[in-house]
């Protein structure tokens, strides 16, 4: 079993149109995370997954790089593009494990790799992904931060924007003293005969509702599991984020 890190980068941002080609620091954002990736020797390869010849021709200079279709709806799907445009170069079998990699976390820790592959150990697992614990009140009622309720056995039961759960006759305001909840910190990594078995379902019901892809593989039946990580990167979504990085990295 190998696994294989891909890195969806995107041209056409609604909120930060060329995102990917962002410097920050005298490098690139996709460089950064491409240079993170190959940090840890957990992963065979890295390769960054593209629809525009722009960053193509930009990636090409320092790595492996491929062009994918403009019309993936999600990361996911062009993780699987990817995945396939490789599978002959490097070997890539139906065990093999599929890391996709955020491409707008310029300082994503290896650490974060590594702990997500090793969930793979057992042969049961087929989708895995990372959370936290959530820290503050303003985090939990973020409808920006996911949050994730979990089984006892470490399978997620449903992520929500909204917090969850409610916590019935407690004060909002106390809610992050009375319970541990938990954010979900965007990372996948899924075997490659999961991932193409994912990328045919159609969008579901709670999908629609939440925005938010993992509920369409929980609502078909497909268990996801969770680590929690005490790692948490700066996600880059808007050009104000970029600045306020690049102003802490001063």
């Amino acid at each position: 079993m190998q696994f294989i890190g891909i890195i969806p980068a995107r041209y056409a941002s609604t909120r930060f149109p060329g995102k990917p080609l962002a410097e920050i620091a005298g490098k690139s954002m996709v460089r950064r995370v491409y240079e993170q990736a190959q940090k840890t020797d957990k992963l065979a390869h890295v390769v960054v997954a593209t629809d525009n010849q722009r960053i193509y021709d930009h990636v090409s200079e320092f790595g492996y790089v491929v062009i994918t279709s403009p019309d993936h709806p999600s990361g996911t799907d062009r993780c699987f593009e990817a995945a396939m445009l490789m599978a002959k170069e490097w070997g890539i079998d139906q065990e093999d494990v599929i890391v996709n990699i955020q491409g707008d976390e310029p300082f994503i820790h290896p650490e974060q790799i590594e702990l997500i592959c090793s969930l793979f150990n057992d042969p049961s697992v087929e989708i895995a992904t990372l959370i936290k614990p959530v820290a503050s009140s303003d985090e939990l009622f973020n409808e920006n931060v996911v949050k994730v309720v979990k089984g006892f056995d470490g399978k997620a039961v449903y992520f929500s924007r909204h917090p969850v759960p409610f916590l019935r006759g407690v004060e909002k305001e106390l809610w992050i003293t009375r319970h541990t909840f938990f954010k979900h910190i965007g990372m996948y990594a899924y075997r490659m005969k999961t991932l193409e078995k994912l990328i045919k379902l159609k969008v579901s019901a709670l999908e629609k509702a939440e925005s938010l892809e993992q509920l369409r593989w929980i609502e078909n039946g497909f268990p996801l599991f969770t680590e929690v990580t005490g790692h948490e990167s700066a996600a880059i979504d808007t050009p104000e984020d970029l600045e306020k990085l690049i102003s802490n990295l001063k």
